[in-house]
C-alpha cells in the first residue's frame, strides 16, 4: 500500500510540473500553448475518444429495439463518457494536430479520428438526431460544439482533414437546419451556466456562419443575439457561481456581444451591462472534490472564465480598468485549473483537456 501511494504521488507531480509546462505569457500577457502542454493535452482525448464506458446517453428511448451499447447509437462520438464531450475530444485533437504537427503520437492520433469520422458513421448520427423525439438531443452545447469542429477542420489544409470535413458536413447542415427552426421559437435564453446556455451556443454558431459566409444564418443568429441581450444592464454577477456551473454566465454573454458591435458600441454596451466586476468573478472557484461528476465542473468555469476574459479583454478600451482587471484573472484562472486537468479522475479528465485548449488558443 505504502508503494502505491508513492507511485501515485510520483505520477501527480509530474502531473503538476507538466502542468506548469503546458503555456507561457506573452508580452501582451496572453497565454500561449507549448509543445508539451499540447502532448500532454491530447493524451486525455487520445484515451477517451475510443473509450465506450462509463457512458451517460441522454438516450430518449422509443421502444425496446432502441436499447443498444453506446456505440451503435453513436458510431462517432461514443466515448469520451458522453457525445458532447467526444465531439469536443475530436475537436481539441484537430487543433493540436494543426498547432503542433510533429506532437507525439500524431499518427496514432490521426489513425483514431479517421476511424471514428467516416461517412458512414456521421449519416448514423444524423439519422439519430432525425429520429422521433430526438431532435432535441444535445441542444444546444453539443450542436456548438459541433460548429467548432466543422470551423477546425475547414481552417486546416490538410488532405485528411478535407476528408473529415466532408464527412461530418451532414450532420452539420441537418443541425443549422435545427437551429434556423429552433431560434425563432425560442422565446427567452437560457441564462445558465452549464450546458444549455444559449449565449455559448450563439458565439460558436455565429463563429461558423461568419467563417462560410452563410448570410442568413448570421442574420438569424445576430438578430437572436441582440433580442435576448441587447437590452440589460447591470447584470447580477455577484450570484455566481452556481455549485456545478462550468461556465459564466455573465461572462459567457459578453464573450458573445462583442461578435455582433463595433468596438465603440461594445464599450458602451459593456459600461451599462457590467459597470464592476464582482471579486467572486475575478478569483478562481473552489473545487472541493474532482472525483463529483458536477462538483469538478468549477475547474471547467474556472478554464471557460479564463477564455472569455481573454477574449472581452481583447475588445474593451485601452484606458478600461477592466482590461488589466480580467487579463490579470484569467492568469490566475489558468493557474489555478491547468494543474487539475489530470487529476486521476475520469470525471474530469474526459472532458477538461478541450476547455484549456480553447481557452490557451484563444
Amino acid at each position: 500500500m505504502k508503494k502505491g501511494i508513492i507511485l501515485l504521488s510520483a505520477l501527480m507531480m509530474t502531473l503538476n510540473i507538466r502542468a506548469q509546462e503546458m503555456y507561457v505569457f506573452n508580452e501582451t500577457q496572453r497565454p500561449q500553448l507549448t509543445q508539451a502542454g499540447a502532448e500532454h493535452l491530447a493524451s486525455l482525448a487520445f484515451h477517451c475518444i475510443q473509450t465506450e464506458y462509463p457512458n451517460k446517453l441522454g438516450h430518449v428511448i422509443l421502444d425496446a429495439t432502441q436499447v443498444q451499447e453506446p456505440m451503435d447509437l453513436h458510431p462517432a462520438f461514443y466515448g469520451c463518457f458522453d457525445w458532447h464531450s467526444s465531439v469536443h475530444g475530436h475537436w481539441m485533437l484537430v487543433k493540436l494536430l494543426k498547432l503542433f504537427p510533429e506532437m507525439e503520437n500524431a499518427e496514432a492520433i490521426k489513425k483514431a479520428i479517421n476511424q471514428n469520422m467516416t461517412a458512414e458513421n456521421i449519416l448514423a448520427e444524423v439519422a439519430y438526431m432525425k429520429a422521433p423525439l430526438h431532435s432535441s438531443y444535445e441542444r444546444t452545447y453539443g450542436w456548438a460544439w459541433i460548429f467548432q469542429f466543422a470551423n477546425e477542420l475547414k481552417t486546416w489544409d490538410n488532405p485528411q482533414a478535407k476528408v473529415w470535413l466532408t464527412n461530418l458536413q451532414p450532420l452539420v447542415d441537418h443541425l443549422r437546419g435545427n437551429f434556423m427552426d429552433y431560434l425563432p421559437k425560442q422565446t427567452y435564453p437560457i441564462r445558465t451556466g452549464v450546458h444549455p446556455n444559449t449565449a455559448f451556443a450563439l458565439g460558436f454558431a455565429l463563429d461558423y456562419a461568419q467563417l462560410i459566409g452563410d448570410t442568413e444564418f448570421e442574420e438569424l443568429l445576430v438578430k437572436r443575439s441582440k433580442d435576448y441581450y441587447l437590452n440589460d444592464k447591470n447584470y447580477p454577477a455577484y450570484l455566481e457561481p452556481n455549485g456545478t456551473d462550468f461556465f459564466s454566465p455573465s461572462l459567457l454573454e459578453a464573450d458573445l456581444m462583442y461578435r455582433i458591435m463595433d468596438a465603440k458600441e461594445y464599450n458602451s454596451w459593456m459600461k451599462n451591462y457590467l459597470p464592476q466586476i464582482p471579486e467572486n468573478i475575478l478569483n478562481p472557484a473552489i473545487v472541493s472534490d474532482r472525483s463529483d461528476l458536477s462538483l469538478v465542473h468549477l475547474d471547467g468555469l474556472n478554464l471557460s472564465r479564463a477564455w472569455c476574459m481573454l477574449g472581452i479583454a481583447k475588445h474593451l478600451n485601452d484606458k478600461n480598468p477592466q482590461k488589466k482587471q480580467m487579463l490579470d484573472a484569467a492568469e490566475r484562472h489558468l493557474k489555478d485549473a491547468l494543474p487539475n486537468i489530470a487529476s486521476g479522475n475520469y470525471s474530469g479528465e474526459h472532458w477538461l483537456a478541450s476547455f484549456a485548449v480553447y481557452a490557451l488558443s484563444r
